[in-house]
């Protein structure tokens, strides 16, 4: 056998090598296991590619990413919250993708302008309110929760969690600072009750009347709706008239060391995709960050809704503002 014989067999022994190691992407994640495992065995159905999932932490997931460094054998980070990617893009851990898939699938306001994110999926915060004690007509903006008539009927979560930060956030890059601190003051000012430290707490108050009016992540009705169809609790679509619903992501980006970042972006374009949408954002009564996917039919009975189309990576980039607001403004 010749040397050339030998060099062609090597060459192929490592082409065959190369491609079983790009058949998995590892994805470190903080979504929960439960929801992302069914999306990714069907991923795996569909394409043969393996993926493993490191679940955990935000905030840890980063540190470790950035500790890693180019050792690193994450291949995508997933997380909710534009203000966390945004924070991991800023910190040097995403790369940037060019994908006319993603860039066709994902609207302009939902994905990094530099293309290191893409949302997967959108979280509406929205207004919620007692049934049997608020009428829909009552309601209009989130501004106005901050009104007289609202004056010891309103429930709102910590100031703590990265929701309410990046709508504050959000409202800043809108209205500016001024007016959002007062507005901030003014809903304090008609607090029921200790803010909560989760929606779903907050919801329990609200059916149970110790408050009127609030604000969550719509998903969480959706899991109360699931299990208790009477909740006197009912969504209510803010700011119609002018800014639209604040939203905010789960969404993922190809980390700047992936070992496979041609499979990570195939596997970010699929979740872009119609059948994985579906998958995806129903998974957590979510909706589909591609606006031509519908949504789950206890949502979609929700009825359509105006967003806010500011891009959500002001989120990140406001949120240290939005957190010496909030804690000017008393709100714990």
């Amino acid at each position: 056998m010749t040397k050339q014989w030998w060099l062609a067999a090597l060459l192929g022994l490592i082409s065959v090598m190369q491609a079983q190691a790009a058949e998995e992407v590892v994805v470190y994640s903080a979504r929960i296991e439960k929801l992302i495992k069914p999306i990714f065995d069907a991923y795996t159905k569909e394409t043969g590619v393996r993926i493993k999932a490191v679940t955990g932490k935000e905030g840890p997931l980063m540190e470790r990413l950035k500790a890693e460094g180019a050792k690193t054998p994450a291949d995508i980070l997933l997380t909710v919250d534009a203000g966390n990617l945004w924070q991991a893009a800023q910190q040097g851990l995403l790369a940037m993708v060019d994908s006319k898939i993603l860039n066709d699938n994902i609207p302009a306001h939902l994905r990094d302008p530099d293309g290191q994110w893409y949302g997967l999926s959108v979280r509406a915060r929205t207004i919620i309110y007692n049934t049997k004690k608020v009428q829909p007509g009552e309601l209009s903006t989130y501004e106005d929760l901050g009104n007289q008539k609202w004056s010891k009927r309103l429930c709102l979560r910590s100031s703590k969690k990265v929701y309410n930060q990046s709508l504050v956030a959000m409202m800043i890059a809108r209205h500016g600072a001024a007016r959002t601190e007062a507005v901030v003051k003014s809903w304090v000012g008609n607090l029921a009750a200790p803010v909560f430290s989760d929606d779903e707490d907050l919801i329990k108050a609200i059916a149970a009347g110790q408050c009127d009016v609030g604000i969550v992540n719509s998903y969480y009705v959706g899991r109360f709706k699931k299990t208790d169809p009477k909740l006197p609790v009912a969504l209510f679509w803010p700011n119609q008239q002018d800014s639209g619903v604040h939203v905010n992501i789960s969404g993922a980006g190809v980390t700047r060391h992936a070992k496979h970042p041609d499979a990570a972006l195939k596997l970010l374009e699929w979740l872009s995709s119609d059948k994985a949408q579906k998958l995806f954002a129903g998974a957590n009564l979510e909706f589909p960050a591609n606006p031509g996917v519908q949504s789950d039919p206890l949502m979609a009975a929700w009825g359509a809704f105006k967003h806010d189309d500011i891009n959500v990576s002001e989120a990140g980039k406001r949120q240290a503002e939005a957190v010496m607001l909030m804690d000017r403004a008393g709100y714990k």
